[in-house]
C-alpha cells in the first residue's frame, strides 16, 4: 500500500487533474458540438504526460528535494530511480498510444512536449528564466492542445496566453522557495542569480500585465459580462493578493500560499473563460 502511495504521489495527482480538467475544458470552450470520449481521451492524454514530467523532474531533481522535499518519494527512498524510470517510460508509451487515436497534430504536441518535458528536467531547468519559460509553455500548450483536438486552433491563444503568464508568475515563486536546494547542486535559477526583490518585482509585474490582458477580452467583446465579473473577483483579487503577500513577506509559508493562490486563480481563470464563451 505505501508503494502505491509512492507512484500516485510522485505524479503529483493534483496536477495531472488540472492538466486533465484544462484539456477537457479546453475543447468544450472550442468545439462546436460535445463529443465527450473525445474529450477525455485528449484529457488523459495530457495527464499523462504531465504526471511523466512530474516523474522525470523528481527523477533528476533528487539532489535538490534531498533538501528542499525529504519526504518526496525519490529522497525518501520509497521508490528507486530505476523504478522510477520504468514508471515514467511506461505512462509516456501509454500518452502516446491513446492520442494516436485523435489526430496527427495532437500526437505531434504530445511527443513533443513529452521530449521537451525531459529536456527542462535534464538540462534547461538550470538556465535562468528559460526553464520558468519552458514549463509555462506548456501550461499554456494545454489549451491549444484542447482546441487542436477539436479543430479550432485559434480558440486556444487567449487562454493559453493567460495560463503562459499566471505559470510563469508560479514558477519564479516556486524558484524563491527552492533556493536553498537549489544552490546545494549548483543551479543558477533567476532569485539565485539577480536576487529575490528582483524575482518578486519581476512577479509583480507579470501579474499586472496580465490583470489588463484579461480585461482585453471583455472589451473587444470576445467574452462576455460572466466572464469579466468572475475573473475580475475571483482571478484578479489572487492575483492582487499574491502579489501584496510577497512583496511584504518570501518565508517558506508565505512563497507556499502565494504558489497555492496562484494555482487557484489558473483554475478560477479557466472557469471564468468557460463562462465567458457559454453563457
Amino acid at each position: 500500500m505505501k508503494n502505491i502511495r509512492a507512484f500516485i504521489s510522485i505524479i503529483r495527482p493534483l496536477n495531472c487533474l488540472i492538466t486533465f480538467s484544462t484539456i477537457v475544458v479546453a475543447c468544450l470552450i472550442c468545439a462546436t458540438s460535445i463529443n465527450l470520449t473525445l474529450f477525455l481521451i485528449a484529457g488523459l492524454s495530457g495527464a499523462l504526460v504531465n504526471a511523466g514530467g512530474n516523474i522525470i523532474n523528481d527523477y533528476f531533481d533528487i539532489e535538490i528535494d534531498k533538501i528542499n522535499r525529504p519526504d518526496r518519494p525519490l529522497p525518501s527512498g520509497k521508490i528507486s530511480l530505476k523504478n522510477a524510470l520504468s514508471f515514467y517510460i511506461y505512462i509516456s508509451l501509454f500518452a502516446f498510444v491513446i492520442v494516436n487515436k485523435i489526430n496527427i497534430l495532437a500526437f505531434s504536441i504530445v511527443v513533443v512536449t513529452s521530449v521537451m518535458m525531459f529536456l527542462y528536467s535534464y538540462k534547461l531547468k538550470g538556465i535562468p528564466l528559460v526553464g520558468n519559460i519552458v514549463v509555462s509553455f506548456f501550461t499554456g500548450l494545454a489549451f491549444l492542445f484542447g482546441s487542436v483536438v477539436v479543430g479550432n486552433i485559434y480558440c486556444g491563444i487567449i487562454p493559453a496566453l493567460f495560463a503562459f503568464l499566471i505559470s510563469l508568475m508560479r514558477e519564479l515563486v516556486k524558484d524563491i522557495e527552492d533556493i536553498e536546494g537549489d544552490k546545494s547542486v549548483r543551479i543558477s535559477t533567476y532569485p539565485i542569480k539577480y536576487g529575490v526583490d528582483k524575482t518578486v518585482n519581476i512577479i509583480i509585474v507579470i501579474g499586472v500585465i496580465l490583470m489588463i490582458a484579461t480585461t482585453i477580452p471583455f472589451l473587444l467583446k470576445i467574452y462576455n459580462w460572466y466572464y469579466f465579473i468572475f475573473v475580475s473577483l475571483f482571478v484578479n483579487s489572487l492575483l492582487v493578493f499574491s502579489a501584496h503577500t510577497l512583496k511584504n513577506n518570501t518565508s517558506q509559508k508565505s512563497l507556499r500560499l502565494a504558489s497555492n493562490l496562484l494555482k487557484l486563480g489558473m483554475i478560477f481563470g479557466v472557469v471564468s473563460i468557460f463562462l465567458g464563451t457559454k453563457f
